[in-house]
């Protein structure tokens, strides 16, 4: 499974986060990218947050007015399969070698969005790690960084190992 960085971003805390060319991801994240709630996002098994481009496209197609690094995510990818994605894969981003730690669950300020959001993208199921979820892959996935390197905007992302 292969697919392209479509988007990289960052902020100072908190949505959204907006593009940069490329950047080092460390194991605490992407450089010069701040949370403005570090008791619940970041830190190393929370480096780096990955969102699907098709899933922005397809809840802006539902109405909802969200855009690339809406979601405060990292990296939007594009032709990665999330519903294929599992806990433990090992993904390469640019120079850096990722592997995906948890499903992200969705903060109370994606609210600005739509209160409905949360609903579209999370539920029950998705929190159990159950990936037969209608809804897997759709809130995103945290990744530990197992190996740092420079990213940019059109690198390849790539699935290099699994747990199946």
């Amino acid at each position: 499974m292969q697919g392209t960085i479509l988007q990289i971003n960052t902020s100072f805390g908190g949505l959204p986060k907006h593009p940069v060319p490329g950047g080092l991801i460390t194991p605490l994240g992407l450089e010069g990218d701040s949370h403005a709630h570090t008791a619940i996002h970041g830190g190393p098994r929370k480096a780096i947050l990955l969102i699907a481009s098709e899933v922005v496209d397809e809840l802006a197609a539902r109405g909802y007015p969200v855009f690339y690094g809406a979601l405060g995510e990292n990296l939007t990818t594009r032709g990665i399969r999330v519903r294929d994605l599992r806990v433990g894969d090992q993904l390469r981003a640019g120079g850096a070698l990722l592997e995906i730690t948890q499903p992200r669950g969705p903060c109370s300020a994606l609210h600005v969005y739509g209160a409905s959001l949360k609903n579209e993208i999370y539920d029950a199921r998705v929190k159990a790690l159950d990936p037969a979820s209608p809804h897997w892959g759709m809130s995103g996935f945290y990744a530990c960084v197992l190996i740092p390197g420079f990213v940019q905007t059109d690198d390849i992302i790539s699935l290099v190992a699994t747990l199946a």
